[in-house]
């Protein structure tokens, strides 16, 4: 478990193993709704096409079951309040992705998913998340963590798409700029940044 005092308030940041509070967190307000789940870059597109409505959240509790954890959760006392996606990159669409390159053949981790839920953003939640999940996957022997987020330098970017990350939060948690790629999210060029771990 990863502390952060972030603004006076105390965040754990801890494996998402609870499938309750990843649903709190990721889960649609109606169980029939066809929401990402955070699926969508750790399955094979085939796959995560086929499944439909409760099926993907059926899918995620089976992951929450599993060692490693599918990612970390942020909680502000026994309340969920952000998640983070973290796993080998082996492990998820972006060992076959087109647009984001391999930088080298290190087993590295990949962290592509950061969310917070309203009513608790711009509190430095995201930063907190962002370390939880360097820590998580260093605890599993990971050489190196990647992010692919977004490089909108001072331009605003839509919260709903927003959950890449933004480059200043990876810069700030001490990842640096590893390549580009030919990937665009919310009309901003997304990046390679890498924090080496070893």
């Amino acid at each position: 478990m990863e502390r952060v005092i972030v603004d006076g308030v105390t965040i754990d940041v801890r494996p998402a193993s609870e499938f309750g509070d990843v649903r709190a967190v990721l889960g649609p307000k109606s169980p029939g709704a066809n929401v990402c789940w955070c699926l969508s870059h750790r399955i094979p597109s085939k796959l995560n096409n086929e499944l439909r409505g409760p099926a993907r959240g059926a899918y995620v509790a089976e992951l929450c079951r599993a060692d490693p954890a599918p990612g970390v959760l942020a909680y502000d006392g026994d309340e969920p309040v952000g998640w983070a996606a973290v796993a080998p990159r082996s492990d998820t669409a972006f060992a076959r992705s087109r647009s984001i390159p391999h930088v080298d053949d290190l087993p590295v981790w990949s962290l592509w998913c950061v969310r917070v839920r309203p009513g608790h953003r711009r509190r430095g939640i995201s930063h907190a998340l962002i370390a939880g999940a360097v820590e998580f996957a260093r605890g599993h022997g990971a050489p190196a963590v990647e992010a692919y987020p977004l490089d909108n330098g001072d331009a605003k970017v839509d919260l709903t798409m927003a959950y890449a990350g933004l480059r200043k939060n990876f810069e700030r948690a001490g990842f640096t700029y590893a390549a580009p790629t030919t990937s665009v999210l919310a009309g901003h060029p997304r990046i390679l940044m890498r924090l080496g771990l070893r």
